[in-house]
């Protein structure tokens, strides 16, 4: 047995080889009380403070997440904080932008934000950007597409603001809170998870301070550097906002029953299929007549993905849905779903709709459904730019999920008053024709003809299906053809393919 003295010259001998040194006996334990993390932890600062301490400078990139939708507060108030304290030329790199961030139009003329990268804009600030506001073009990308933009670092960010719900002094954080007198509740927080696993820095905002450990948690910790606690992040009676809507309009009734019709003849509604509904009213109404036939043939689906709603819920309460897989939580239902039930996962941008993610959840989904403000005869579909030309929507993961599932289903009426909305060629393409398998009208449903054995499947059960060229005739005719856009000759949006390539550019319009 060797000496102490052995022994320490051996530990001393070990560290050198490591090149590392030797333990020092610290202070002994004092036996108080653990400390007050609320009150000591560095984290906690304020939002002037975290900003300083970031390392923020002109030219950076900062990201904000959308999952407050029309109720988000934080974009608007870090950006005046930006702006107060003197930034300049930075890049605002958001999932999605509505018609609560029209601030961000004066910080733009007043050059402190000179580049936007996003998957939506709407409202005035999307009017401005598409009269020419900025100089650079805004990137657009789908929720898949900047998952995958931001892991390969292809966006980076060099400062992330997340507005969650709730958070503890170490930095935990989350959609949703302990308390039944929430402020905020939003539920997932699925397209902020990228951010706050890459950015350089990451602040989290929250209006609910809670004790440590908040478990279970979204953002953990080892990717938090700031905690601000504000007097509110969002307005949660707002997530369920704009487009996610349910719908009495009869015209959107009648298309949610013959979208439900298409997936139940479509071979793919048997045991154990998977589903995603988009945010529109036919889309969302679907799945009630879904429900019906499902309960009616004893056919349970393995989950349900993407935006969850309160009508998904109800199905997987009522053992319908076996699981929910949820990168945005549509209303407080779903918000509150996610707090309490095991079998309702989050999951982030990435592991929903990234095509470079192996695992991702839409590389194994059956069937979409989705919206559309206009198809053409290629079954092309822009979801973005309206008929007038104006930026009014968001790429979501539209291309993401019409790509990967087995069926993708895009249902819109013939005409939105005297607008039609099958073209001979989308005013700006979204989600190529390649990807689309079936288009739901009020006067007939169009198969993309790479999938004739669904044309056959759907004639089989006595439902009209047409030629896309018929649909596109029957709006010409009733409307006549409009008059060409006044289109610029100013690139005011750039639309990324979700593999990284350019795809589409967006021209200014002149009144």
């Amino acid at each position: 047995m060797s000496s102490i003295k052995e022994r320490e010259a051996q530990v001393r001998a070990a560290a050198a080889k490591m090149g590392k040194g030797t333990y020092v006996e610290g202070e002994p334990k004092n036996g108080t009380f653990r400390k007050d993390l609320q009150k000591e932890s560095s984290k906690i600062v304020t939002l002037e403070e975290a900003i300083r301490r970031s390392g923020l400078k002109d030219g950076m990139t900062i990201s904000f997440h959308h999952h407050f939708r029309g109720g988000d507060k934080v974009v608007n108030m870090v950006v005046a904080k930006l702006a107060e304290m003197g930034f300049r030329n930075l890049t605002v790199a958001a999932s999605s932008l509505s018609d609560v961030h029209a601030p961000l139009i004066e910080h733009i003329k007043n050059g402190v934000v000179t580049k936007l990268i996003t998957s939506g804009l709407r409202g005035e600030l999307a009017n401005e950007i598409s009269h020419g506001l900025m100089e650079e073009p805004v990137v657009f990308r789908s929720h898949g597409g900047r998952g995958s933009a931001i892991a390969n670092g292809d966006l980076h960010i060099d400062v992330a603001f997340l507005g969650a719900s709730s958070c503890d002094p170490a930095g935990n954080a989350c959609g949703y809170s302990r308390s039944e007198n929430a402020k905020s509740i939003c539920g997932s927080l699925g397209y902020a998870l990228p951010d706050a696993q890459y950015a350089d820095k990451v602040v989290i905002l929250t209006d609910d301070l809670v004790d440590y450990p908040n478990t279970p948690n979204s953002i953990s910790e080892r990717n938090v550097d700031y905690v601000v606690v504000v007097d509110s992040v969002g307005d949660s009676s707002k997530i369920s906002s704009g487009a996610i809507r349910d719908t009495k309009n009869p015209r959107d009734i009648l298309l949610a029953q013959t979208a439900a019709k298409v997936i139940i003849n479509s071979g793919y509604f048997k045991e154990g299929f998977s589903i995603q509904t988009g945010s529109g009213g036919a889309s969302l109404a679907a799945v009630k007549y879904i429900r019906e036939s499902m309960i009616e043939k004893g056919i349970h689906a393995s989950y349900a993905l993407g935006g969850i709603t309160a009508h998904m819920v109800k199905m997987h309460e009522e053992g319908l849905i076996e699981r929910l897989i949820d990168v945005q939580s549509f209303d407080k239902v779903a918000a509150e779903s996610l707090r309490k039930n095991p079998f309702h996962k989050e999951v982030s941008a990435n592991e929903y709709a990234s095509a470079d993610e192996p695992g991702s959840a839409v590389h194994y989904l059956d069937m979409v459904i989705l919206s559309a403000l206009e198809v053409d005869v290629n079954f092309n579909v822009n979801v973005l730019v309206g008929s007038d030309g104006i930026i009014r929507g968001a790429i979501g993961g539209h291309p993401d999920t019409a790509a990967d599932s087995a069926l993708s289903i895009i249902v819109c009426p013939l005409l939105r008053g005297r607008i039609p909305c099958v073209v001979d060629e989308v005013t700006t393409l979204i989600t190529p024709g390649s990807t689309v398998d079936v288009v739901v009208t009020e006067y007939g449903i169009a198969v993309n003809p790479r999938r004739p054995e669904i044309a056959e499947r759907l004639k089989a059960a006595g439902l009209k299906v047409v030629d896309i060229h018929c649909l596109k005739d029957m709006a010409l005719k009733a409307i006549g053809n409009p008059d060409p856009l006044p289109f610029g000759d100013k690139v005011v949006g750039v639309v990324m393919n979700r593999d990284g390539s350019v795809q589409d550019v967006i021209m200014n319009i002149v009144d």
